[in-house]
């Protein structure tokens, strides 16, 4: 076993850290499919490069689920409505890193059928990286949309409101892109989601301007002051007068298909109005909207690979300013870190390294072997 103390970075093998999320799921309960796949969703992050919605959330947001019994391991989703094309569905409080694939699959059912496919889902919980879920989709040749609000988590205020009233609100949509890696938007609609401050405030680093305001508007480099409850998530698009309305209606967008359709809870509500307006609830009872189009259903025997493959080509082929700096498309740079990961191994810093080794002490199960680098 390498000890933390003598290194700065690990490198861990891909499968092997999957392997070892999987027995920490299902040592807390999860079944062992649903575990294997909630632990691929968790390692993605790292994989691609989002680690601020990788590892470092094991100990800061899932285990504390099982802990408070917020998150019910082996329930079974319920089918509260079907018509068919559409479902309403709870969620039963599944792991979310489970849950969205599965819901993602149902739609996908129903778009075979239909040609699009959508479930409602209430009373979900936190699903890590969206673009893992709908990449996946993606890669079966299908369209995918997933969206989630953060329940009645409320951290980021409307644009010239005293109150927090709506969370994050993620989204994001995939698309095959013929034989090149699928088109995937992952995105919240704040001008970052949160756990990239956080990580900022654990390195004990500033922020750019832009991420954060405080209480009175006005922007703060500080991490901390997220959790502390005087600074807020800025909006997709920045002040009101340089676009935050857009990243604002976004977020309303994914409450309204989210939340307000399944009947999940909502961010914004009269409870918001308490005290000097910092965050109030928490991310129980989350809306995610799950859409599926099979564009095979919709054209029968043809075909859309080769115009996603001619569309996405024509983007990669355009003369970049700086040769040095290729045009891409969301997707292309993820799709290129997974393969190095699976290929190469994850790098961890030491105190990720540190938390992993304590989790696997507390869970009783052997630490994967890291490597330095």
């Amino acid at each position: 076993m390498i000890e933390v103390e003598t290194a700065d970075r690990l490198s861990v093998d891909h499968d092997e850290l999957v392997g070892f999320v999987a027995k920490i799921f299902a040592g807390r309960g999860v079944p062992a499919d649903r575990a294997a796949l909630a632990a691929r969703a968790l390692v993605y992050g790292d994989a691609a490069g989002l680690g601020s919605h990788g590892l470092a959330n094991l100990t800061r947001l899932y285990l504390p689920l099982f802990d408070d019994r917020r998150v019910a391991p082996a329930a079974d989703p319920t089918v509260v409505a079907d018509r068919g094309a559409a479902a309403v569905v709870d969620a039963q409080r599944t792991l979310g890193l489970w849950t969205a694939s599965a819901m993602l699959d149902d739609a996908a059912e129903r778009a075979a059928r239909h040609g699009v496919g959508v479930c409602f889902v209430r009373n979900a919980t936190h699903f890590g990286c969206a673009g893992f879920h709908t990449r996946a989709q993606a890669l079966r040749g299908r369209v995918a949309l997933l969206s989630s609000n953060c329940g009645a988590q409320r951290i980021a205020r409307p644009p010239g409101g005293r109150y927090a009233m709506l969370g994050t609100n993620p989204l994001s949509i995939a698309a095959p892109a013929g034989g090149a890696d699928p088109f995937v938007l992952d995105m919240s609609t704040t001008a970052v989601p949160t756990g990239k401050i956080r990580a900022a405030a654990r390195r004990g680093e500033p922020i750019p301007e832009g991420w954060l305001v405080d209480a009175a508007g006005e922007p703060t480099t500080d991490p901390a002051a997220l959790d502390r409850g005087d600074g807020f998530p800025t909006w997709l698009g920045g002040r009101p007068e340089t676009g935050a309305y857009k990243g604002y209606g976004l977020a309303l967008l994914v409450e309204v298909l989210s939340a307000l359709v399944s009947g999940a809870a909502l961010g914004p509500d009269a409870a918001a109005f308490t005290g000097s307006g910092g965050p109030t609830g928490r991310d129980d009872d989350i809306g995610y909207f799950a859409m599926v189009i099979d564009p095979r259903a919709l054209h029968g025997n043809s075909s859309m690979a080769p115009a996603a493959g001619a569309m996405f080509a024509a983007l990669r082929d355009c003369a970049p300013i700086d040769p040095a700096h290729p045009v891409g498309y969301p997707g292309t740079r993820e799709g290129e870190r997974v393969r190095a990961a699976e290929r190469d191994g994850i790098v961890l810093d030491a105190a990720l390294w540190t938390e992993i080794m304590d989790v696997a002490r507390a869970e009783g199960v052997d630490a994967p072997a890291g490597t330095l680098r």
